[in-house]
């Protein structure tokens, strides 16, 4: 690797993690951007690519960084591994995004070259993010969510947001590189005129009038006394009393966090296999299934003395083909106190709720503290009031396709029960906030998001706070919402945006290498 490119790579990857929070300069995004593409077309083939992944490697140490903060108190020194080998395996994104734009500096017209490589580093983006081990944090669209980029992401998602940032970095280092700002000025021209459209239209400025009120309660319960059963009664407590306080509010829906409430409220007898149990094992659940059974009868009594949909966020077991499971659910009550739903989490995050491949990944060290929570299967779409919204438990609403899926499902507003407090005061929090409002803006719905210690609040289909609260406090708010103005994007969803890019990039490379292949077959 030559060292001038080396340097401009690495400060490109810096640059665009630190458009991330907690630092957040958003700006910095287009400049990193263009250092990483300056950079990969002075190279060959094989140096932009790992030029590229050790720069990729950069980003996501930086990125991940927050991934220790409560697994470190477990694996101590291993700590640094939690978040090097997801940085190291995700950073091929980048290698790949380099080798595909060194195709177009190739095969495609030198004014198109910059478009296809934008293309191409946003298809990896998405790839790295999706699916079962995906982690779909440090998407480079989520940085414009408070900028005038932000607005695409309700035509075109974040995943066109990303080609937007990374197109402007393109044709940027192209200018630098060729000492020619035409196609530069062409291209924000374009997104200029593209803008001022986008906004005209932009249905969010246009939205029906908040009318329901709802509210979110946050008991500041830590992490690291949360799961002791001896805290249980403090939970209970506490949110009973904050959500008690709402009462003159007259809120429609309440919201609890992720897990707040270490039970499973809906515990039978035949949840269990009792066959090999000893007498006191049988007398140990019976009161445990009494437990449960009180708290849930507590729970639909609060929802039926303040006449609200309560949603709270616990635990559900039951057998399947695996035998007994345990899963991360979110039980709602209405205000008549009937249990209406419940619904079980189904995008888990890997090697923290989930083993993925567990014949394999069972010997890792530390395999054993993982958590083995069950994939919820079915899309759920909730009545609170005169409206109907999508549970998204935490890591869920990072995935834009299971919000597109809820909203085909006939979701008119987004609520995300979070337990944020494995992210702490890191950036990890501030990010998994910015995500609430893309999604907000994405899908042109409010979003409510309760988190055990912060930050919970609620969000406009523009993707503005309209209340937040600060981290590490007990706290309640309450807001208006209203009907969803919708979006272009929450009705095609992500999958055609992709599919756009990607044909893109063969569309701008496919003519060129097919005449470098047929030529060089005649000779």
């Amino acid at each position: 690797m030559r060292a001038v490119e080396l340097v401009v790579c690495t400060l490109g990857a810096l640059a665009l993690a630190f458009a991330f929070p907690k630092a957040g300069q958003a700006w910095l995004a287009p400049f990193g951007a263009a250092a990483l593409f300056w950079a990969w077309q002075r190279l060959s083939w094989k140096r932009a690519f790992f030029t590229g992944w050790f720069a990729g490697t950069i980003f996501f140490i930086v990125s991940y960084s927050w991934f220790t903060y409560t697994v470190g108190g477990y694996v101590g020194s291993l700590a640094f591994a939690v978040v090097f080998i997801p940085a190291v395996v995700d950073a091929l994104s980048f290698g790949a995004a380099a080798l595909c734009f060194r195709a177009a500096q190739d095969y495609a017209p030198a004014w198109a070259a910059p478009a296809a490589g934008a293309a191409a580093f946003t298809v990896f983006e998405w790839l790295r993010s999706a699916g079962v081990l995906g982690v779909p944090f440090a998407q480079i669209g989520y940085t414009q969510t408070a900028t005038p980029l932000g607005i695409f992401a309700a035509y075109v998602g974040c995943v066109g947001v990303t080609f937007i940032v990374m197109l402007l970095g393109a044709y940027l280092a192209q200018a630098l590189a060729r000492r020619r700002a035409g196609a530069l000025a062409a291209a924000v021209g374009i997104l200029a005129v593209s803008w001022c459209l986008a906004y005209a239209l932009w249905p969010a400025r246009h939205a029906p009038a908040p009318h329901m009120r709802v509210a979110a309660v946050q008991g500041n319960i830590a992490q690291s006394i949360k799961w002791d059963p001896q805290t249980l009664p403090r939970s209970v407590a506490r949110y009973t009393a904050l959500t008690r306080k709402l009462a003159a509010l007259h809120p429609q829906l309440v919201v609890w966090p992720e897990t707040v409430i270490t039970a499973d409220l809906d515990d039978e007898p035949g949840n269990w296999n009792l066959s090999a149990a000893t007498d006191a094992q049988r007398r140990e659940l019976a009161d445990m299934i009494a437990t449960d059974r009180q708290l849930s009868v507590q729970f639909s009594g609060l929802a039926r003395d303040l006449h609200t949909t309560l949603s709270v966020g616990s635990l559900e077991r039951r057998f399947g083909d695996e035998g007994l499971k345990e899963y991360n659910a979110l039980y709602t009550y209405a205000p008549n106190g009937t249990l209406i739903n419940v619904y079980d989490k189904r995008q888990l995050v890997p090697f923290a709720e989930s083993l993925p491949a567990p014949a394999l990944t069972s010997r890792l060290p530390y395999a054993a503290l993982i958590g083995r929570f069950g994939h919820g299967r079915v899309d759920a779409v909730v009545p609170a009031g005169a409206m109907r919204f999508a549970p998204l438990i935490c890591w869920e609403s990072a995935f834009a396709d299971l919000v597109h899926a809820q909203i085909r499902a006939g979701a008119q507003f987004l609520v995300i029960p979070t337990d944020d407090a494995w992210f702490g005061p890191t950036s990890g929090t501030y990010q998994h906030a910015q995500i609430a409002q893309m999604r907000a803006i994405e899908s042109g719905e409010w979003v409510i998001q309760a988190a055990s210690t912060g930050i919970s609040g609620i969000i406009a289909p523009t993707g503005s706070w309209v209340e937040h609260t600060e981290l590490d406090r007990q706290a309640i708010l309450a807001g208006n919402i209203g009907l969803p103005p919708g979006s272009l994007f929450a009705r095609i969803g992500p999958y055609p945006v992709v599919v756009a890019l990607l044909l893109l990039y063969l569309a701008i490379v496919g003519p060129g290498l097919c005449v470098r292949i047929l030529g060089a077959r005649s000779r």
